[in-house]
C-alpha cells in the first residue's frame, strides 16, 4: 500500500475529507499527522530489522568522544576496528560513572572498550550550545584514530514524505499501518467507545501478527528451533 492508497483508505474507512479547519490545518496535513503518529507507535513496540541502520566512522586520537548520527536513537553495538588485523572488537556499555571511575585521566589512552551514551554534544561557542546531537563516551581514550562500527536503532523515512510513497511497513505490514492510523482518526474524530475499541482490537491483532515476524520468525530459523507447529488431537 502506498501513501495515495493509504491517505484514501483512512478517508473511506471514516467517511470524512477532513477539510480544512479553522486554524488553517489542510486535509492533508491531519491525515500525514494520523499516519506518522502510528508509524512511531509501530517502530517502537515491534524490531523491524528495516528499523536498524549501519554506519562507520572514526575515533579521534586523544578524545574520549564520539558522534552519534542524526538520526541515532539507540544502540545495537559499537565496535572498535583493528587497523592492523582487520578484527572487531565489540564494546561493552557502561554508564558515564562508570568509565570516569575506571579511567579518571583522559590522558590515559589505549584501544577502547566500553562506551556509554553521554548525552547531548555542545558547540565551542560563548556560552555553548546543546545540539540535538548525541555522543558517546569511550573508555579508555583512544590511543589510535581507530575506525569504528555503530550498528543502531533509528525511525525510517516516513511513508508521508518518501519520494516513491513507499516504505518497507506499506509494502509488507499494510493492515497495520492502516489500523494504526484509524486509531488516531479516530481518537481524532472523538469517536464513539464501540467504534475506538473495534479499531483497537484491529490494531492489536494486526500488531500481534508483525511482533511474531519481526520478534519472532526473523529472530530464529528452523535448524535452531525447529518449525513452528501445532499440536494434533
Amino acid at each position: 500500500m502506498n501513501y495515495a492508497e493509504l491517505s484514501s483508505a483512512i478517508k473511506a474507512y471514516c467517511e470524512n475529507e477532513f477539510p480544512q479547519t479553522v486554524d488553517s490545518v489542510t486535509s492533508i496535513q491531519q491525515i500525514n499527522y494520523f499516519i506518522e503518529q502510528a508509524e512511531q507507535r509501530i517502530h517502537n513496540s515491534v524490531q523491524f530489522p528495516s528499523l536498524r541502520k549501519n554506519v562507520t566512522g572514526t575515533m579521534t586520537l586523544g578524545s574520549q568522544y564520539l558522534s552519534a548520527p542524526d538520526d541515532f536513537l539507540a544502540v545495537y553495538s559499537i565496535a572498535v576496528i583493528d587497523p592492523v588485523t582487520n578484527e572487531y572488537l565489540y564494546l561493552r556499555n557502561k554508564d558515564v560513572s562508570f568509565i570516569r571511575e575506571a579511567f579518571p585521566s583522559p590522558n590515559e589512552q589505549g584501544k577502547p572498550s566500553y562506551y556509554a551514551l553521554f548525552g547531548p554534544a555542545t558547540t565551542n561557542s560563548v556560552p555553548p550550545a546543546i545540539t540535538n546531537e548525541l555522543t558517546f563516551l569511550l573508555g579508555p581514550t583512544p590511543n589510535l584514530a581507530y575506525n569504528a562500527e555503530l550498528h543502531y536503532y533509528y525511525y525510517p523515512e516516513s511513508i508521508t514524505t518518501a519520494a516513491s510513497g513507499q516504505t518497507w511497513l506499506g509494502d509488507n505490514f499494510d493492515i497495520l499501518l492502516l489500523y494504526g492510523a484509524m486509531l488516531e482518526a479516530a481518537t481524532f474524530m472523538k469517536s464513539d467507545n464501540d467504534v475506538l475499541a473495534n479499531y483497537k482490537q484491529r490494531y492489536e491483532e494486526a500488531l500481534a501478527m508483525a511482533k511474531r515476524l519481526g520478534d519472532g520468525m526473523e529472530r530464529t530459523d528452523a535448524y535452531r528451533a525447529g518449525q513452528a507447529r501445532y499440536k494434533v488431537v
